[in-house]
């Protein structure tokens, strides 16, 4: 007696053929430039990378161990020396600069947390609005805004009068200032600066990443008798760390090779390695120098980022 058990298997469904509506099946297989989309896809990107990416590097790169003048030309001679003559003379320049980036870095994130925190979890309604607001600095060149802030600080201006009627000029020598000198010229000035034209860079990242979380888990925090602290620093804190990393990397770099609010909102004891590259290229005409002072920048803020990314533990989320 034949049971269901012994019967055999039924036979798998033939491949679906080729059609008009399914081009890529033939015989079950797909054919080879399907295969090759995904590439297809890339070479926009990878061009753009190569054009203006990767061949300006190789041709600065080339540049910084040149030696010559403009009026004789100049000529590749390998000459690495240009390095450590720059780093030595220039060494304040670069300090400064990630000491006003890091400063500035910093502001940021106490001002744009609060706010990206508002915008995710209170703005209800509003929420595009403020978003809108957010980005509305974009919408005006960043020299233009420069400029502004070099009105809101000019002496006699509406800062520089608050602050005196508080006395706060008064014990802010750290800052570069003393009693009854003006704001404008001074580190704060620039760092002040920097804040402003970077902090839609923080908030940005900041909202992305605190939007996403479920507030399903601060009812749930909440059910289990946590103050609005502990739900804060146990749950709110470490899901938006990628936001956090984020922001502070697209405000640190940039704000590191930043030159304009050195120039505008600063004085000659303010200047910025962006500054001397500027110079160097645009004034002196010492394009080996203004190369390698590029290239050890660019080393340097990889090397920081480096250290930041795995001390923060998050480098599979940035």
């Amino acid at each position: 007696m034949t049971t269901l058990t012994d019967a055999p298997p039924p036979p798998p469904p033939p491949p679906p053929p080729a059609t008009a509506a399914n081009p890529e099946v033939e015989k079950g297989r797909p054919r080879a430039g399907g295969r090759r989309t995904p590439y297809w896809l890339l070479l926009p990107g990878i061009l753009w990378l190569l054009v203006f990416f990767l061949l300006p590097m190789v041709y600065q790169a080339s540049t910084s161990v040149q030696t010559g003048s403009l009026e004789e030309g100049y000529e590749v001679t390998w000459r690495f020396a240009t390095y450590g003559e720059a780093l030595s003379a220039y060494w304040p320049q670069f300090a400064r600069s990630v000491l006003y980036a890091g400063s500035a870095t910093v502001l940021c994130l106490l001002l744009g947390y609060p706010l990206a925190y508002l915008i995710a979890f209170r703005a209800g309604r509003w929420r595009g609005l403020l978003l809108v607001l957010v980005i509305a600095p974009f919408f005006t060149s960043f020299l233009i805004r420069t400029l502004a802030w070099k009105t809101i600080l000019a002496d006699g201006g509406p800062v520089v009068g608050a602050l005196n009627a508080l006395h706060v000029l008064d014990v802010t020598g750290w800052l570069g200032i003393t009693a009854g000198e003006r704001v404008l010229a001074t580190p704060l000035a620039v760092v002040c600066g920097l804040t402003y034209n970077f902090l839609p860079f923080m908030v940005l990242p900041l909202y992305a990443s605190l939007e996403r979380i479920d507030g399903r888990l601060h009812e749930a925090a909440g059910d289990l008798y946590a103050t609005p602290f502990a739900t804060f620093r146990r749950v709110t804190l470490p899901l938006s760390m990628p936001g956090v990393v984020s922001g502070t990397l697209l405000t640190f770099i940039p704000a590191c090779g930043d030159y304009v609010n050195a120039d505008l909102l600063g004085s000659t004891d303010t200047r910025m390695i962006g500054n001397v590259i500027q110079t160097q290229f645009l004034r002196v005409l010492d394009y080996p120098t203004a190369a390698a002072l590029s290239f050890l920048l660019m080393a340097a803020i990889l090397l920081m980022v480096t250290f930041y990314i795995r001390r923060s533990g998050t480098e599979d989320l940035v």
